[in-house]
């Protein structure tokens, strides 16, 4: 086996030093600039691009910059985090605000981008920012040109290179070219991507020693080495620089050049692309790079470093936005497992769902929901206590500190858990606001309560309400099915059931689908339940929870293994209660207790069912109602830990 270029023992695989800022990138494709409307938030920034996508293909990386101390900086310290990347070395600016661009996409060839970088947090970077530890415990260190832009940030990155040469930190160069950051082009245009200059030439040129792998397309290596031939330009690299270049063809692939340069590019090993359709190119060098490192910084060949690089490229420029788009491992595996190439991956279901699902997510403990998203049975309620019906949006905000109260008794006990609420917008619009942000499981419903076949609470195009709920929310869709349905209802409700699905694929959401079929269909069918899921799983339909009434121990096998061979990145299966006394449910949580998929319970009216009658008819105060909810609650928990410990 060959030594490793790189040395042994470091805490990380690669430390990102560049740009870090919001990408808001135009909803509206093919409208000018001018006339979108709306737009989506993501990370952006070259460094902070690569520093996301290595993270995401399962490299320790780091970023190295700054940010400013407002909303945006949190949301991008929080956006690497949840990656897997490193943020300790990325400083909060008190002084500066952070970096934005806008970005839009006309047609296939033009993407108008305005970077909005006057002063921004992260060209404030400084050599003090620069920690020598940081570096020292580093595999490679990563820098964008953009970097060496300025007198500040050129000093900090000569001081990142000093101390990544001091440790043997192999030393990687992105070209990453903007005129405009370079002050070549018009404040606004940040489309333009090559403007031949020889200050800015001379500039690179100073730095390529440094460096220990540099990249760039093919007009970035013109820009680097002051040349409108590419042979000669790279001539002049490699006369500077005992580097390997590695140069981005686009669709063609790439090219490494380890030694001398050759008398034509033709001469040099071309490692072919991948060809899709294109959608937007935005951040296609990001991913390239992103993955070639994860391969080089496992030591792999040439050849499989551009394979992953110009896979990851691919995917990415079939996508919207840059960050996001990001593939992972999964992805490229199935990609590289496809006998046919995938000429549109965005319209592979495998692919986009792998996307969706393999992505790092957050991870459950068992749950514990209080689910008090019903509205008819509120409704009685206060009608049959005489009272107005707003006060049912006080009692659910006073269901919501229950929950507090139980949380903070499970930590108390030692318990490791997580809680959930399950409300709905009618009633429980402020509850649903107090709950969210928490880091509660938060769920809300979409389906008007006892339809069958399915509508939907807000008219049949469910989509057009997602738009407004905040993407940690869960949908909720309870659905009264079975597969025996008389055809034509059948077929109704799995339209309806597949709307609400496609609905969550385009905006984000989670969904979770609570199957209860109906009792007078199911006394001579034992495995309706299984039989239930496994057609929604042969439709294509694949939520990410599943809720249903406790089946027997036997049930709970085929249910179980059900999940596992249909869709092993689903987050489980939640019970519910449907109003029936806590004994009752502690016996399906011992038959549950050996299922593998069994992630916790959803209970509603077994807890709210009294106080909230007493409560509404002026029985109880809001005291004591937070204290009989919270010790229901209790009861179910003390159930489940209980038929889990046995």
């Amino acid at each position: 086996m060959s030594r490793s270029r790189f040395a042994s023992g470091r805490q990380y695989d690669l430390v990102c030093l560049g740009r870090l800022g919001v990408d808001l990138y135009a909803q509206q494709i093919g409208a000018r600039l001018e006339d979108v409307s709306s737009f989506a938030k993501s990370l952006g920034g070259s460094s902070a691009n690569i520093a996301f996508g290595t993270a995401r293909l399962g490299l320790k990386s780091a970023m190295l910059s700054r940010v400013g101390d407002d909303h945006m900086g949190r949301f991008l310290r929080e956006s690497l985090a949840r990656e897997g990347c490193d943020v300790s070395a990325v400083a909060v600016d008190r002084e500066r605000l952070t970096a934005m661009v806008l970005l839009g996409m006309e047609d296939r060839e033009t993407f108008p981008l305005v970077f909005y970088r006057e002063n921004c947090a992260d060209m404030a970077l400084c050599a003090e920012d620069v920690h020598e530890h940081l570096i020292a415990s580093s595999k490679a260190l990563l820098i964008t040109g953009t970097h060496f832009s300025t007198e500040g940030v050129h000093g900090a990155s000569l001081r990142a290179l000093e101390y990544a040469e001091r440790y043997g930190v192999q030393r990687v160069l992105d070209i990453d070219y903007r005129p405009v950051l370079w002050g070549l082009t018009g404040k606004a245009d940040g489309a333009t991507r090559f403007v031949a200059d020889q200050r800015v030439s001379q500039h690179v040129q100073g730095i390529l020693s440094h460096f220990d792998l540099i990249v760039g397309t093919e007009e970035e290596f013109l820009l680097a080495g002051g040349s409108e031939d590419l042979v000669t330009a790279l001539r002049t690299v490699r006369s500077l620089s005992a580097a390997t270049l590695v140069v981005k063809l686009g669709a063609l692939g790439c090219t490494v050049i380890s030694g001398a340069v050759p008398a034509r590019l033709g001469d040099a090993i071309i490692h072919p692309g991948l060809r899709v359709q294109v959608l937007n190119v935005l951040g296609a060098g990001d991913a390239f790079l992103s993955g070639y490192l994860s391969g080089w910084l496992r030591d792999a060949s040439d050849e499989r470093c551009c394979q992953l690089g110009n896979a990851c490229g691919a995917l990415v420029v079939s996508r919207h936005a840059c960050a996001p788009a990001m593939p992972t491992a999964a992805e490229l595996d199935y990609l590289f497992s496809r006998p046919v190439p995938i000429a549109r991956p965005d319209l592979d279901d495998t692919v986009q769902r792998l996307h969706r699902v393999s992505v790092p997510r957050r991870h459950w403990r068992q749950l514990f929901i209080f689910a008090f998203d019903h509205r008819s049975q509120f409704f009685d309620l206060a009608r049959q206590g005489g009272v107005d019906v707003q006060r049912i949006s006080e009692l659910k905000q006073l269901f919501v500190k229950a929950v507090e109260h139980v949380q903070a008794g499970l930590a108390d006990r030692g318990v490791v858990a997580d809680v959930g609420v399950l409300v709905d917008q009618r009633f429980g619009q402020d509850a649903l606001d107090a709950a969210t942000g928490r880091g509660w499981w938060v769920a809300r419903p979409v389906e008007r309560q006892g339809s069958r076949p399915l509508t939907f609470e807000h008219g049949r195009s469910v989509g057009t309400s997602l738009i407004a709920w905040p993407k940690e929310q869960i949908i909720k869709c309870l659905v009264h099915y079975h597969p025996d349905d008389e055809p034509m209802l059948r077929l109704e409700q799995e339209a309806q059931i597949r709307a609400v699905y496609d609905a969550s694929l385009v905006s984000g959401h989670e969904l979770l689908l609570e199957i209860i079929p109906p009792s007078d269909l199911c006394g001579a069918h034992p495995d309706v339940l299984y039989r239930a899921l496994k057609r929604l799983y042969n439709l294509g339909i694949y939520p990410a929870w599943w809720k249903i009434e406790a089946p027997t121990a036997g049930e709970w096998q085929h249910i179980d293994a059900l999940i596992e061979e249909r869709d092993p990145w689903c987050h489980g299966v939640v019970l519910l209660g449907l109003n029936a006394p806590v004994e009752v449910l502690a016996q399906g949580f011992l038959h549950a207790r050996r299922s593998r998929s069994c992630r916790g319970f959803a209970v509603g009216r077994t807890i709210f069912q009294e106080p909230a009658h007493a409560w509404l008819t002026g029985q109880i105060d809001d005291a004591t109602l937070i204290e009989r909810v919270r010790g229901t609650f209790d009861a179910l928990i003390h159930a489940w830990c209980t038929a889990r410990a046995q």
